[in-house]
């Protein structure tokens, strides 16, 4: 008996450390899903920086320079999230969108001015990703007077007709075709060990040309528009200072994950153009440079990531134009909302849409001109945005407990001075081209 005693007594050992390990495997689980249900508004806002535009950018930044401006990815990431950062913790204690503080804070007037700017800025940019939609479908065939109504169509029904959470899944899906960009730069052979230490070792250069593409990459990486969305969807979702923690994951998740989709982009573009001298004006033309060096997988790969970036910057960016002119005007705004509810947040998103797209199926586009004059407006406005972002953030009255700590403030002011900087440096170098290149 004793002996059967003592083996019961074992199988009820070995059924709990079961039932324990099951307990924690099931906490585990719990966890997961926990994060992967606040997961979005902070990945969504910062892979849609790197749209038609930004990709462009960065390959423009592999073609010409190499590995050799690798090393500025590592203090963007900390810029951008840290900025990211404080707007969504405001959405989640206040409940408000940017637009709406500002105009409690600073007034209808200086609010009205910042709005006409974003739209003006916003609408020039959607152009441009309807135009990346454009290229990106015609790298497989397909004519800009086809894919773009589509594209366009597609939008605006997922926006309108959809709900929050219905959206928020699009567009997180969305995201998955930067990871194209990732296979893209394995193809193109690499040295990593040469990639890995240009990471780390910082070049500056006075050189026109040089100085030049660090504005560009600025500018491509942190905009306007990013901290509105980012607000906006925080509130939009629902997310209060209570379960903030795991939004903030969100945030610096969908920083490093952008940040890192951007060092593959110019690592691609380093290991095959750099290396054969080949320089490009577009993504597109990078995608069709990649195929006689890296093969036809390179160019598809390519050519995928600049379609599904530029179809969700083109769903981004009406959104956050339309958030941030409804919230100014006090206006009623919500992608769950119905026209009726919201006629003019609807309205707006359906302007943009509707011209962005009509704009970019024109044959022979001047499309230069019109980034330039979005370019300067966005340099222009970045600075008081950030600003603003800052003496919100820091006010007790409106935030409480959860004002910036003294660490935080340094890295945060120290990067508004840093970026409106480049911002203003950005407006002289579109402007005036010719004082900055050598």
């Amino acid at each position: 008996m004793a002996e059967k005693g003592k083996a019961l007594q074992a199988v009820g050992q070995r059924l709990l450390r079961r039932g324990s390990r099951g307990a924690r495997a099931a906490a585990r689980h719990k966890r997961l899903l926990g994060y992967l249900a606040v997961l979005g508004p902070g990945m969504i806002t910062a892979n849609a920086g790197n749209d038609a535009g930004g990709i462009a950018t960065f390959a423009s930044v592999g073609a010409e320079h190499g590995y050799r401006l690798l090393w500025i990815l590592i203090p963007i990431t900390i810029s951008l999230g840290l900025v990211q950062e404080m707007c969504a913790r405001m959405g989640a204690v206040t409940g408000k969108g940017l637009a709406d503080l500002i105009r409690e804070r600073f007034g209808v007037r200086w609010t009205a001015l910042v709005m006409l700017a974003l739209l003006i800025a916003n609408g020039g940019v959607t152009v441009s990703e309807f135009v990346g939609i454009a290229a990106a479908t015609e790298l497989f065939g397909i004519p800009r007077f086809i894919s773009v109504p589509i594209a366009a169509i597609s939008i605006w029904w997922l926006i309108v007709k959809g709900s929050y959470k219905r959206v928020e899944r699009v567009f997180l899906l969305m995201t998955l075709v930067f990871l194209g960009y990732v296979v893209s730069a394995f193809l193109a052979g690499p040295e990593w060990r040469t990639v890995a230490g240009e990471l780390v070792r910082p070049r500056f250069s006075l050189d026109g040309a040089y100085l030049f593409t660090v504005v560009a990459i600025v500018g491509t990486t942190i905009s306007p528009y990013m901290q509105v969305y980012v607000q906006s969807s925080v509130v939009e979702k629902g997310v209060t200072s209570e379960d903030y923690r795991r939004t903030r994951i969100d945030v610096w998740v969908g920083t490093v994950f952008a940040i890192l989709i951007a060092f593959f982009i110019v690592v691609s573009t380093s290991a095959t153009l750099h290396k054969h001298g080949i320089q490009i004006n577009s993504a597109a033309d990078a995608a069709r440079a990649l195929r006689p060096l890296a093969g036809n997988y390179a160019e598809a790969l390519f050519g995928i990531g600049l379609f599904g970036a530029s179809m969700l910057a083109a769903g981004v960016l009406p959104l956050a134009t339309a958030y941030s002119v409804s919230e100014a005007l006090g206006f009623e705004k919500g992608v769950s909302r119905s026209f009726r509810e919201a006629p003019t947040f609807i309205g707006i998103f359906t302007f943009l849409v509707a011209v962005g797209a009509a704009i970019a199926v024109i044959p022979n586009l001047p499309l230069i001109q019109v980034l330039l004059v979005t370019q300067v407006i966005n340099g222009l406005l970045l600075p008081v945005i950030l600003f603003a972002i800052l003496r919100l953030i820091n006010n007790r009255e409106i935030m409480g407990t959860h004002v910036n700590g003294p660490a935080y403030n340094i890295g945060a002011w120290l990067t508004a001075v840093i970026v409106t900087l480049l911002s203003l440096l950005l407006v002289l170098v579109t402007l005036f081209p010719q004082l900055f290149r050598s």
